[in-house]
């Protein structure tokens, strides 16, 4: 056995002196309490020679076992290549029982709608319900661009797009095995049908990524989950503010669940975690970090900075937070991003509650 493997070995056995379930009823992740997702590393291993599928599979199974309320997978074909999304997480339904299992996030508009509400309908009837399908537009930078081009899909659009794909596939779900028709300027379907449906009545949560007042009152108007990744509390309280706002213009009864995309290097000692945050981060976006850090949520340092560090989100009003883990030894992560988890939900000052 690895020291990796020993360490996850102590993580499941900590988590089962905490008394968290790891089987059982599914655990929904609805913006009612405080919950955790763990982001699987497909894109980091790739990126570091090691695109092993099976070793990523069995994390997610890991991850259930460990407490966490949610497995995330991330998309991108050519500009951050790793497996597809949706047929990992239909490898994991199949290893899993009550995990939650989302994609962080999938492009829609790189996809036709109805193939995209078919595969969409396939894993959640292979999950029993538990898909979330996290979306977005793409993030902003050339190899986004490129990678709408090598599909044959104008970048300059993709907005409109992405909703008009949403609106479809619910379209599609609302209304499984019988003609349905939609007309958008971008995105048609003309008496299509679906079958079989999927097996959450109406299709699985749609969820948005997205900063900025538009993005946001899209998020208002039409997301069942928000994913942002603030650098700062404040100016995730102003995004989720107009949401809200725009939620009840838009007359919801209850405005999207707000998540955080966080991404994390856990380490006793603090240096040692900032250079690992950055090596990881430059790895990935194949940017400077100077450029990413300016954009996204991140912490390096110990387990108790994390509590404080994330308390101003929280108070904020995040309610789900997904941990995307720096670390070069996977396991490790995950055994230490579960530590973290055990020790925010546990926490005896109120700091997340």
């Amino acid at each position: 056995m690895t020291g990796a493997n020993r360490g996850i070995g102590r993580a499941l056995r900590v988590n089962a002196v905490h008394g968290h379930a790891t089987n059982g009823q599914h655990r929904v992740v609805d913006g009612q309490q405080l919950s955790f997702g763990y982001l699987l590393p497909t894109r980091d291993a790739v990126a570091r020679g090691r695109p092993d599928a099976q070793r990523r599979l069995a994390l997610g199974e890991c991850a259930e076992q460990l407490g966490f309320d949610a497995v995330w997978v991330g998309d991108s074909p050519l500009a951050r290549p790793r497996q597809d999304a949706l047929a990992m997480l239909a490898a994991i339904a199949a290893r899993t029982e009550r995990v939650t299992l989302c994609t962080a996030v999938l492009v829609p508009a790189l996809r036709s709608a109805l193939l995209l509400a078919q595969r969409a309908a396939t894993v959640d009837q292979l999950a029993a319900g538990r898909l979330i399908l996290g979306t977005g537009a793409g993030f902003p930078y050339s190899e986004t661009d490129w990678q709408f081009a090598a599909v044959g899909v104008p970048y300059e659009r993709r907005v409109a797009r992405m909703v008009q794909t949403i609106v479809a596939m619910r379209t599609l779900w609302a209304s499984p095995g019988e003609p349905v028709s939609y007309e958008g300027s971008l995105v048609g379907l003309d008496s299509v049908v679906l079958e079989p449906a999927p097996h959450r009545v109406g299709g699985p949560p749609v969820w948005l990524a997205g900063a900025g007042e538009a993005a946001e009152r899209r998020v208002g108007r039409l997301a069942d989950g928000w994913l942002p990744y603030f650098p700062t509390p404040e100016q995730y309280a102003e995004g989720w503010q107009r949401v809200r706002e725009e939620a009840e213009q838009a007359g919801r009864s209850q405005a999207p669940v707000p998540g955080l995309y966080v991404t994390v290097a856990l380490d006793a000692c603090v240096e040692a975690a900032q250079r690992c945050l950055r090596r990881n981060i430059e790895r990935y976006y194949r940017q400077p970090f100077g450029v990413i850090a300016s954009i996204q949520a991140m912490y390096a340092g110990t387990q108790d900075g994390l509590r404080e560090w994330l308390g101003p989100y929280l108070a904020a009003g995040a309610r789900h937070v997904i941990l995307r883990v720096a670390d070069d030894e996977f396991a490790h992560g995950l055994e230490a991003a579960a530590e973290a988890r055990a020790a925010l939900t546990d926490d005896p000052h109120g700091v997340v509650r």
